[in-house]
């Protein structure tokens, strides 16, 4: 809506021309002083999910844990449809990493179908997460704009020739490309519903760096969420903005229902992110940790939907139209159970057509395994019998580039290895375990190295196991979580083929673009020497080293962990 300014003489000559009319008798306009209610709705972290998928949750009316099918793009369009139904003037927002990190349904079209889903489903801004920048600033900048100038050639524009980008708003209030000084993207954006102004402020966790590789995040800066946010204020108030909703990509985790009113026990990096807003900001929509919360810090509301589509967050803000101002904010974690809603024609036929153009690739055969599943749960030491199959592959993809050791992080396995008919796996399976397109890089590590490597398995005081690096075949260590910080790898335990690693030696380790240059804070990959890209990307490593295995008379994979790792205590 244009707002105009209007003089005190634009008013005067109004009413003189009104006074003309001898038929004419202006009504006086009663301000509105009651409160206001505006209606949001969030999504974050929905990673391509275009289809439903698994999801499990405890709820407040049934702390059963429950496992169903949720989300897809078809489904959220009915809950969407239903609930514009009630207020027409609802805003649709999202809160980074839409995409990356994709099934391959998503990832086979350079995402560009999730992208295109989000226009249908009327979303209006989202911050951009970490995953945004896994393909560098250019490719986001396209995403955003559109056309098909990409560094994923062989994907872009590939569904649709005319890819025309995102019809919403990436936003990124603590985001500095290095070139210019200036924001990479817009910090903020202004919607109107019922007459009152909302900015939407966007910002991305500060440790981005920290989860992308070196080469998406190069020529960037990422700043304090907090100061970030706090800064757009003054312009937003400059422009008669009083309603202010944060989309901030961070998160924590709480032990809480997913669907708990008014949550206490948030805990984790949004918590202090929070604390440190503009007092004026009553609202939080959060992300990246992929849970589900409602929940109050400092008396304000702060929330996320899960990911993958399979929640959607209703968000209902009374405001005081005379102070322009929050006065309550409530929200509800809705399931996205099918069946629920009616799903919009138009977006159902547009995943229809998704599944059908990509059947063929996807399924596609690649090799037999040797058990149906194959899973990456580290429960028991920090091993999972998925992560041992993918440090294998990392090292027989990098061996001709003289790799020794393989290592895989935890947070590049998406999703368990599962096998179809006669224990085949095709192509869409195992693009769903490992999706970023990472290539294999090679470095070389003292065995000194390699021990502070292990230890920074555990950057807190809290031996966790979630973090651990998934070795490959030949590399076995043993730790103690009851041992000081930086003391847990057991002295002497650390073996390669059988013979304890030397301090002095040089080793060369293999692993994923994205961890050798540091990710996950890894800092000692990063500061590897003799560094060699490989070009051999995780994805096609994986799947040789299956073919391999399966040609040999061997088939990969196995229910449990080879036990290269040994949790003593």
């Amino acid at each position: 809506m244009a707002h105009f300014l209007r003089t005190p003489v634009a008013s005067a000559a109004l009413i003189l021309t009104l006074s003309g009319c001898s038929h004419f008798v202006a009504a006086p306009q009663a301000a509105r002083s009651g409160p206001i209610e505006v209606n949001l709705v969030a999504l974050n972290d929905f990673h391509g999910n275009l289809e439903r998928s698994k999801f499990s949750y405890t709820s407040v009316t049934d702390l059963v844990r429950k496992t169903v099918q949720a989300g897809g793009i078809d489904t959220l369009s009915g809950a969407l449809t239903a609930w514009r139904g009630e207020d027409a003037q609802l805003i649709f927002v999202g809160n980074g990493d839409l995409v990356g990190a994709s099934p391959a349904m998503s990832a086979l079209w350079a995402d560009e179908p999730s992208i295109v889903a989000m226009n249908m489903l009327g979303m209006k801004a989202s911050s951009v997460g970490n995953h945004e920048f896994d393909q560098g600033k250019a490719e986001l900048l396209r995403q955003q704009r559109g056309g098909c100038d990409s560094s994923r050639a062989d994907k872009a524009c590939k569904f649709s020739p005319d890819f025309k980008g995102a019809s919403y708003a990436y936003l990124a209030a603590n985001v500095i490309d290095s070139q210019t000084g200036k924001s990479l993207l817009p910090a903020y954006r202004i919607e109107e519903a019922h007459g009152v102004k909302v900015g939407l402020i966007g910002a991305v966790l500060k440790d981005t760096p920290s989860v992308v590789t070196a080469a998406g995040i190069s020529g960037l800066q990422f700043g304090d969420e907090a100061d970030a946010i706090n800064a757009t204020l003054p312009q937003l108030r400059a422009q008669g903005v009083g309603v202010f909703v944060v989309l901030l990509h961070q998160g924590g985790e709480t032990p809480e229902a997913v669907d708990q009113p008014d949550c206490s026990g948030l805990k984790g990096e949004v918590v202090d992110v929070v604390k440190r807003l503009d007092p004026a900001i009553q609202l939080v929509i959060s992300g990246h940790s992929h849970q589900g919360y409602l929940c109050r810090v400092d008396g304000r509301l702060v929330t996320q939907a899960q990911m993958g589509g399979h929640m959607l967050t209703r968000i209902k803000l009374k405001v005081d139209p005379v102070k322009n101002a929050v006065i309550d904010a409530s929200a509800q974690n809705v399931v996205m159970l099918p069946g629920q809603y009616a799903p919009d024609p138009a977006v159902a036929a547009y995943l229809e057509s998704v599944k059908q153009r990509s059947a063929a690739e996807l399924s596609r055969p690649v090799a037999v395994i040797a058990v149906p599943s194959v899973g990456r749960s580290t429960k028991g030491g920090g091993a999972s019998a998925l992560g041992d199959l993918v440090a294998d592959s990392t090292l027989f993809g990098a061996r001709a580039a003289g790799a020794q050791i393989g290592l895989m992080n935890n947070g590049g396995i998406r999703k368990d290895l599962e096998a179809g008919a006669g224990l085949m796996t095709n192509v869409g399976q195992n693009q769903a375990v490992v999706p970023f397109g990472n290539t294999l890089v090679v470095v070389s590590l003292s065995g000194a190295q390699i021990r502070i490597l292990l230890e920074q398995q555990w950057p807190g005081a809290e031996a966790e196991e979630g973090n651990l690096l998934q070795v490959s075949e030949g590399f076995t260590y043993r730790w103690d979580s009851t041992r000081p910080q930086g003391q847990r790898v057991l002295p002497g335990s650390i073996m390669l083929n059988g013979v304890a690693i030397d301090d002095q030696q040089q080793y060369r380790v293999a692993a994923n673009s994205f961890l050798a240059g540091g990710g996950d804070r890894f800092t000692v990959l990063a500061a590897g020497t003799r560094r060699l890209d490989t070009g051999v990307r995780d994805i096609d490593a994986f799947s040789d080293y299956l073919i391999a295995r399966a040609r040999a008379g061997k088939p990969a994979g196995s229910a449990t962990p080879a036990g290269r790792i040994v949790r003593v205590k």
